[in-house]
């Protein structure tokens, strides 16, 4: 498909979009049509009689009550606020070189200039329309103009924002960026198109007014015309559905084909790249980003990080060898100003989009740098896992461990001999006075257990008060893992871009399931012990997140050994795992 070929079909589709648009109004001004036929013909002395004068009454009510409706649900199409991604504006005189970059291929593809740059979290290039009036201002036509001064191409009301991932800026270089971006930079062609641009107004208006009718807590009078507004937006956009996705489809074929002649070749590698980036990205949000979240940390050089993590990467996979001899090249980062800071607000940006952090920092909610990350996160962590592990012991009534010495506290013997040893006969597992099953205080707080969990007795219950415990800390505050949940400190009506109560808008994982939460907890007091009783130190990799450091080396097999421990409840493996660590586990352990 040409680049022809692909704009007339996509002109074609929004005709089709715009022809829903028209039968809806022309169905909205039937009855006034009818109702004037009607009283034409009473003027006229043609249709008299008892029977058209009540018809003439009850059309011309119907009509009234139309088109009222339709102008009311015509206004809110209109008005409605359409979704705007959330994303970190990038202004010219931050990144004049960025902007230079774009407006030469615009000149080179012979289309209009974005209107504007931003950033996203993510690993996605794309444009989007920001010219609705609840957006902001109109743009002035001044020197924040990516066309600049003198320029042919000017920047309109209607040129879409570019929106460019910040990965993409970190790990690919200035030639492979370029080339990733010239097909997207060419999609502003066909959105030029007024057919093209109204299609895609009408149908971002019927979005956004469905939104509009599905807000909670109206009364019931407000509900029902919502209800009403909801039907027509939602039976409209089933209407122009597949219209509207034939002519994205059209503008994106068209796009690539006018990219063809920029940096084709570069462009094959570049792709390379983008898949390279999008694998670094997850495994760093999954295994870093998200252990310093539920600390109420967040780490401040993401984006660096994940040039750390996928030269990692470069090193194992032998598939992406060689990837790594293009850091000697200019990075792309280089056209920003200020990366430093750019990188430190796309962090608090993906913390607020994955995880749901606040909009701000706060006491609660603190950058990291990674230099600090194994003593601020990682060993803050354990020791916080460590210490709930022995609060539910105490809940649960388990003795500690016999001494060899008069230094009593909080061991790794304790969890080793209560999940070791078989449950006696008639031992109550639940706090003193109370006669509840495992798993009641778990459901209490909305926490279900996972039925599936191969864990004996004392390590389901043990699991499922471990699972309430962490609920509890969700849903009261106390702990650090709410600490940077939605509703924190730092959202203000000037900041909110979207619903804190659909935060996180993407998140990474779901709840774990309490046999992970066990895992953890053993873990992390394993590694309490070896740090303190053995010169042990936390560490940090890029592609698996925290780590056990033993004598300068990563401490290999650990999990098996756990989850031997708390599924069979052999501790034979891990027991002999310390004595070979010179690990102590009757020594006491400093705990948060």
């Amino acid at each position: 498909m040409g680049v022809e070929a692909g704009a007339q079909a996509a002109r074609s589709r929004a005709l089709a979009v715009l022809r829903v648009r028209g039968r809806a109004l022309a169905v909205a001004v039937l009855p006034a049509a009818v109702a004037v036929i009607l009283l034409a013909g009473d003027s006229s002395g043609h249709l008299v009689g008892r029977g058209w004068d009540i018809a003439r009454w009850v059309v011309s009510v119907l009509a009234l009550v139309v088109l009222l409706a339709a102008v009311g649900i015509g206004l809110v199409v209109a008005r409605a606020r359409p979704a705007e991604t959330p994303t970190v504006p990038i202004a010219e005189d931050s990144a004049p070189d960025l902007y230079r970059m774009v407006r030469d291929l615009a000149d080179r593809l012979d289309v209009p200039v974005p209107s504007a740059i931003a950033l996203t979290p993510d690993c996605d290039s794309w444009l989007e329309d920001r010219t609705h009036p609840a957006h902001g201002p109109p743009p002035r036509e001044s020197g924040d103009e990516i066309a600049g001064p003198g320029r042919r191409h000017r920047r309109t009301p209607a040129a879409p924002v570019l929106v460019i991932g910040s990965p993409f800026l970190w790990w690919m270089r200035v030639g492979e960026l370029r080339a990733v971006l010239a097909p997207v930079v060419a999609g502003t062609g066909p959105s030029a198109h007024p057919d093209i641009a109204a299609a895609r107004r009408f149908v971002r208006g019927l979005d956004a007014a469905v939104a509009v009718a599905s807000t909670p807590g109206r009364c019931a009078l407000t509900r029902g015309v919502c209800a009403g507004l909801g039907w027509v937006a939602r039976l409209l956009l089933r209407g122009c559905r597949e219209h509207a996705a034939l002519m994205e489809r059209g503008v994106a074929a068209a796009a690539a084909e006018r990219a063809q002649a920029v940096d084709y070749g570069l462009r094959i590698v570049a792709q390379e790249q983008v898949g390279l980036a999008y694998a670094g990205w997850d495994r760093l949000l999954t295994r870093v980003a998200l252990p310093a979240w539920r600390m109420g940390r967040w780490p401040s050089r993401l984006d660096a990080g994940v040039v750390a993590a996928l030269t990692e990467l470069s090193r194992r996979d032998r598939l992406a060898e060689g990837f790594a001899s293009r850091l000697g090249e200019r990075p792309a980062c280089d056209l920003l100003e200020e990366p430093g800071a750019v990188d430190e607000a796309a962090s608090l940006l993906a913390a607020r989009l994955f995880h749901g952090g606040p909009a701000e920092p706060c006491p609660q909610w603190s950058p990291v740098d990674w230099q600090e990350y194994p003593d601020e996160v990682v060993d803050r962590t354990w020791r916080t896992d460590a210490a709930r592990l022995h609060r539910v012991l105490d809940s649960l009534g388990v003795r500690p461990a016999p001494a060899p010495t008069a230094a009593y506290g909080p061991t790794l013997s304790r969890v080793l001999d209560h999940l070791a040893s078989p449950p006696a006969a008639g031992t109550a597992q639940a706090e003193p006075g109370e006669h509840r099953p495992p798993y009641a205080e778990a459901a209490e707080f909305g926490h279900e257990p996972a039925d599936a969990d191969p864990l004996n007795e004392r390590s389901a219950t043990l699991a499922a008060r471990l699972g309430a415990e962490v609920a509890r800390e969700e849903a009261t505050g106390s702990g650090p893992a709410a600490a940077a949940g939605p509703g924190a400190a730092g959202q203000s009506p000037a900041t909110a871009l979207w619903d804190d109560g659909a935060l996180p808008l993407f998140p990474l994982q779901p709840p774990r399931a309490d046999r992970d939460l066990l895992a953890d907890h053993v873990t992390a007091m394993v590694c309490c012990a070896a740090v303190d009783t053995a010169g042990a130190s936390p560490g940090l990799d890029w592609l698996d997140g925290p780590l056990l450091l033993v004598n300068g080396e990563r401490a290999a097999d650990l999990s098996s050994r756990v989850l031997s421990l708390i599924e069979e409840g052999d501790p034979t493996p891990l027991r002999a795992w310390l004595v070979e660590s010179g690990i102590r586990p009757e020594k006491p352990v400093r705990l948060v």
